[in-house]
């Protein structure tokens, strides 16, 4: 007969067993494939394929904080095709961009800096101010003269140096390649680079999406980061995998950045399945980014035939339109996209294609900016009520898609 503790236990065991599968999991994951496959909300929304998966599971099983086999060879692998010493696997580019304010810093204690980058920074805008938070650096974000990209003669005029000490002296300048889906042009990237070197500032590059500005230029990623001391490389977005930042430099600079991953909690333990995914990515994802940038064209291509407006064009694999030359708001596009019979998810007026988009879902949105504006040219609305078309700076291409209330 059981003893009395060996029943507790066995309705402990009853209490904290889990089951996070639903009853009908595998359908609702092929109905979730179908649904990424018709959202232009964002690349982060990719997920893992069966094919990644297996050669994910075969990965080493180690203890990445204190070494894992895999995470290492990945490391070393972008590392080397970055042309830098080391590198270091993170969980995500925003404690990434936190530490490299931090290890950039003069001391260990954060001291201001000031990041100069492209306008409508993710660092500074999209990140919950952890940079100022935690490192304590001040960020300037710039507007660009050509409202596409930073070229030096923007960031001259917004450097501080000298000894006064009401303000911090610029030590890093931040470059976000791409940034809103456009290419700096490496011809600006490198003069940038020279300029700041000659005044002993540091060059630091968000990589988030550099994937697709070799892909889309040919440039090597050694070129696209010679500029630069240090490069942080997104592998979750334009690649799929499903976790994972990388970031490269020097080697006594990796090896400052493990300790600074430590002391921000980003210190991870079996990451062999992680790198795994990376190393897919890398080999079978990277090869599918033109494709992704066709489908972008092809969407401001259709967009364009209908007078939609264009406020950012697609240079690698998103755009940003405007619905309101046919009359449309954004909030309609939303709300009748949604109401399909095969839905497509959309946010306001950022179009962003990713490796497991669906052509057909390019079309059929399409299709529906076709029937709004029929629809409302049989209302009454004609060209001419179009609101004025205004300037549009490149921080005003983000419009979410709010119903007037």
């Amino acid at each position: 007969m059981p003893s009395l503790t060996d029943v507790r236990f066995a309705e402990l065991v009853q209490d904290i067993a889990c089951d996070v599968h639903s009853k009908t999991q595998d359908d609702d994951n092929i109905l979730k494939v179908q649904e990424i496959s018709r959202a232009f909300v964002s690349d982060t929304l990719t997920v893992p394929t069966k094919e990644m998966n297996a050669y994910a599971l075969r990965a080493s099983l180690g203890d990445d904080v204190y070494f894992e086999p895999s995470t290492a060879l990945l490391e070393s692998h972008i590392a080397k095709i970055t042309g830098k010493e080391a590198g270091l696997f993170l969980p995500t580019g925003t404690i990434l961009h936190i530490q490299s304010s931090q290890m950039h810093g003069p001391t260990y204690t954060g001291r201001f800096t000031c990041r100069l980058r492209n306008m409508f920074p993710t660092f500074a805008s999209m990140e919950a101010g952890g940079a100022a938070f935690h490192s304590g650096a001040n960020s300037i974000p710039i507007i660009p003269a050509n409202e596409h990209h930073l070229t030096w003669e923007d960031i001259e005029p917004r450097i501080v140096s000298g000894t006064d000490v009401h303000v911090a002296p610029t030590h890093i300048i931040a470059l976000e390649n791409t940034l809103n889906g456009t290419i700096i042009p490496q011809d600006d990237v490198i003069e940038i680079s020279k300029n700041a070197h000659s005044r002993g500032i540091i060059m630091h590059l968000d990589g988030a999406r550099i994937w697709h500005v070799a892909a889309e230029t040919g440039l090597s990623m050694k070129e696209l980061c010679d500029p630069f001391e240090s490069a942080s490389l997104c592998l979750s977005k334009g690649l799929g995998a499903p976790i994972g930042t990388v970031l490269v430099g020097s080697a006594p600079f990796i090896t400052k950045a493990r300790w600074f991953r430590k002391l921000f909690g980003g210190g991870m333990r079996q990451t062999g399945y992680l790198a795994g995914c990376a190393a897919y990515a890398l080999t079978y994802n990277f090869p599918m980014l033109p494709r992704v940038h066709a489908l972008a064209k092809r969407m401001q291509q259709g967009l364009e035939q209908l007078g939609v407006g264009i406020l950012s064009p697609a240079e690698t694999c998103m755009l940003f339109y405007d619905p309101s030359p046919i009359g449309v708001e954004y909030w309609e596009v939303v709300e009748r996209a949604a109401q399909l019979p095969d839905p497509i998810k959309l946010n306001g007026s950022r179009l962003l294609m990713h490796i497991q988009t669906s052509p057909q879902a390019i079309e059929d949105f399409l299709e529906l900016l076709r029937t709004l504006k029929e629809e409302k040219a049989a209302a009454g609305w004609k060209p001419e009520n179009a609101p004025p078309k205004k300037k549009t700076l490149f921080r005003d291409v983000y419009v979410k898609a709010v119903r007037p209330t």
